[in-house]
């Protein structure tokens, strides 16, 4: 886990994501993934920075196959985010924090 960021599961999906106050960043993240490991700082800066407006949270598509497979998850890693319960954005690929920060502006 990240710090800052939260792990989330297919037993609380639902009421840290669907049911946030805030937009949710999720990314679907697995250990065996190199990029995904990658985005771990970029995904903490992003969590400190923008806590105020935005909660980050992983899932990891291993342990958590019935959320993974609702949202139609192929690659790692994909981040959606979510707001007001719906996806409303999603995005497939590590990116630095500056690219990730842009594509994230119309949703915060």
């Amino acid at each position: 886990m990240v710090t800052g960021v939260m792990d989330v599961t297919d037993g609380d999906f639902e009421a840290e994501v669907i049911g946030a106050q805030l937009p949710v960043l999720v990314e679907f993240t697995a250990d065996w993934c190199p990029p995904c490991r990658q985005m771990g700082p970029v995904l903490k800066a992003l969590a400190s920075e923008e806590g105020d407006r935005l909660k980050v949270v992983q899932l990891d598509v291993d342990s958590n196959p019935r959320t993974t497979n609702a949202y139609k998850v192929l690659s790692m890693p994909t981040f959606m985010v979510f707001r007001g319960g719906e996806p409303v954005k999603s995005m497939v690929g590590a990116r630095a924090k500056r690219r990730l920060l842009e594509e994230l502006s119309d949703v915060l």
